[in-house]
């Protein structure tokens, strides 16, 4: 069995990778573009999780060569938050649908057999009279958003007997990782406190939002790839995550306080109301994949993401936290001439998609 993980080199792809590889029997096949390829946490406390080989290239321009051989496709690679789609809206389009669809049309070609698509429960967008099912109206914000609504109407249109789509509404992402990120929310709060014992929240405190850690997406994520038609149809919507994972920003910050204790909390009740509040059901999912529920509990979560911090230093002076912000990254490549106003980067890339084998060798100079 061969899987490739779009986006591996980013926040999520590397529970994934190591999570699919320790069902053995499986070729694990990374592609990437390489924007946040160095944005390790700390090699040495938390170490990568390579697969076994990579391609480095753009979602939006792989050959259909590339897909050769591959029963499952995990794809996780897309503009991967608002700040950035409301930078770059076209290109959030064109990468998170347009690319999307490309990709799936060219791997139901190829004889692919499962193709699981990361989207988000964000498309409910403001939604505080009850939680959302997946027969709720969706109501997308932000360019964000709007585009993972549109790839999952794109993907619906390719489902079939020989072609199982499974498109995951993840609830928000936390949680430690090799390649952290530190805009959201829940591991925004925990940074800050570990640098500085304090918590500052933006907004009234009073927002609604479900999350899940890392770790149990990547649980979601090897249930969907070996979902067989029988358990959700051809083409599946669900939402993943947990009831019990429905908080307002200030409950989660004050959990982080409780399991660090010392830690300050300002909530900034003169702000303007946060649109983007919403609750989720997730009925549906814990029907569905019984034996792949989140296992992991918030403090174990926040537990987690302070040992990962503090094992590289976070607390000093010398930590950058904005390496690990996606839109700073993305900016500070830009400033530096190295990617085009698309967002492709400015080097000169060969016809084929460079690629290497982790197992046997180094990646080409």
């Amino acid at each position: 069995m061969t899987t490739i993980v779009t986006g591996n080199l980013g926040y999520v792809g590397p529970g994934v990778v190591q999570r699919l590889r320790s069902s053995g029997g499986r070729t694990i096949i990374g592609l990437d573009n390489g924007y946040f390829e160095e944005n390790l946490l700390a090699p040495a406390a938390l170490p990568d999780s390579p697969p076994d080989e990579q391609i480095i290239a753009d979602v939006r321009d792989v050959s259909p060569s590339v897909l050769a051989g591959a029963d499952s496709i995990v794809h996780l690679a897309g503009i991967s938050n608002d700040p950035i789609g409301n930078e770059f809206a076209a290109i959030t389009d064109e990468i998170n649908r347009g690319a999307t669809f490309r990709l799936a049309e060219m791997a139901r070609r190829a004889g692919v057999r499962s193709f699981v698509f990361a989207s988000s429960c964000s498309v409910y967008g403001c939604a505080e009279d009850g939680a959302r099912s997946e027969a709720s109206e969706t109501g997308p914000l932000t360019p964000y958003a709007k585009s993972k609504v549109a790839a999952e109407e794109a993907l619906r249109e390719l489902a079939g007997r020989d072609f199982i789509v499974t498109c995951l509404r993840f609830a928000t992402a936390c949680g430690i990782s090799p390649r952290l990120r530190l805009d959201l929310v829940l591991n925004d709060f925990v940074a800050t406190a570990v640098r500085t014992g304090e918590i500052r929240i933006l907004s009234d405190g009073t927002p609604w939002r479900p999350l899940i850690d890392v770790r149990d997406m990547a649980r979601a994520i090897e249930w969907a790839v070996n979902r067989p038609a029988k358990v959700g149809g051809d083409f599946l919507v669900v939402n993943t995550g947990s009831d019990e994972w429905n908080y307002q920003m200030r409950d989660l910050a004050a959990m982080v306080a409780a399991v660090m204790p010392g830690t300050s909390i300002s909530i900034n009740k003169e702000a303007r109301p946060d649109k983007r509040s919403y609750k989720v059901s997730f009925e549906l999912f814990r029907r569905l994949a019984p034996e792949h529920q989140p296992a992991v509990s918030l403090r174990q979560s926040i537990e987690a993401l302070r040992a990962g911090l503090e094992a590289s230093g976070a607390a000093a002076s010398s930590f950058a936290p904005s390496r690990f912000v996606r839109l700073h990254t993305l900016t500070e490549l830009r400033e530096q001439g190295r990617l085009l106003p698309d967002l492709r980067w400015t080097e000169l890339v060969p016809a084929s998609p460079t690629r290497f084998d982790n197992r046997f060798a180094s990646p080409p100079a």
